[in-house]
């Protein structure tokens, strides 16, 4: 495996920022689906894939999120030309026969809610970091978030489906004169352990 030069680490990571300011250059929907194309890739625990993600890009989609945004969030989710629900389908296990077909994986996941609960959750919170990954490298800036009423956001978009929300990311080009100045961050020592 080839290690990533400087620039493709600062793209990815220390540059990266949280965007709260969006230029209006629109974001296609061809690029949306190579960004899915990429983030479908990202290994997950049994290729078990639970993430959902619904790309809101509309007027009509923007008016059905706009109740469940805490009001800190509104006007930059408003502006930004996507913002991604990520979510993740409850019932992922029923994908398993086709994703992960040499085991009976399904079996492993249909006698414990709470085992499909915590992987479905661990894996599509992995597969919404694989997102901000990609929109990155594909030149994307992102602003992932909270804030937001969970049980509006499944009201307005997921109403008689397995999908449930995890959080929110605003894609789009970022206004550089709108990010926050970089915050600090815990040193190895205050945040890691040798074993």
């Amino acid at each position: 495996m080839t290690t990533l030069d400087t620039a493709a680490l600062a793209t990815l990571f220390t540059d990266a920022r949280t965007h709260n300011g969006w230029s209006a250059e629109p974001v296609s929907d061809a690029l949306l689906q190579q960004l899915y194309d990429l983030v479908k890739m990202g290994p997950t625990s049994a290729n078990c894939s639970p993430a959902r993600f619904v790309f809101v890009r509309t007027p009509e989609g923007r008016r059905r999120l706009a109740p469940a945004l805490s009001k800190g969030n509104l006007d930059k989710t408003m502006a930004a030309p996507v913002t991604v629900i990520a979510a993740w389908d409850t019932a992922f296990y029923d994908k398993l026969p086709q994703l992960f077909p040499h085991a009976d994986a399904r079996s492993w996941f249909t006698g414990s809610p709470a085992t499909a609960h915590e992987t479905a959750f661990r894996n599509a919170s992995l597969q919404a970091g694989y997102l901000i990954l990609a929109a990155r490298a594909l030149g994307l800036d992102t602003g992932p978030m909270s804030g937001f009423d969970k049980p509006l956001v499944d009201a307005a978009f997921f109403a008689g489906t397995t999908w449930t929300t995890n959080l929110l990311i605003n894609l789009g080009h970022g206004d550089a004169s709108k990010v926050f100045g970089r915050l600090p961050r815990l040193e190895f020592s205050e945040a890691c352990a040798l074993a």
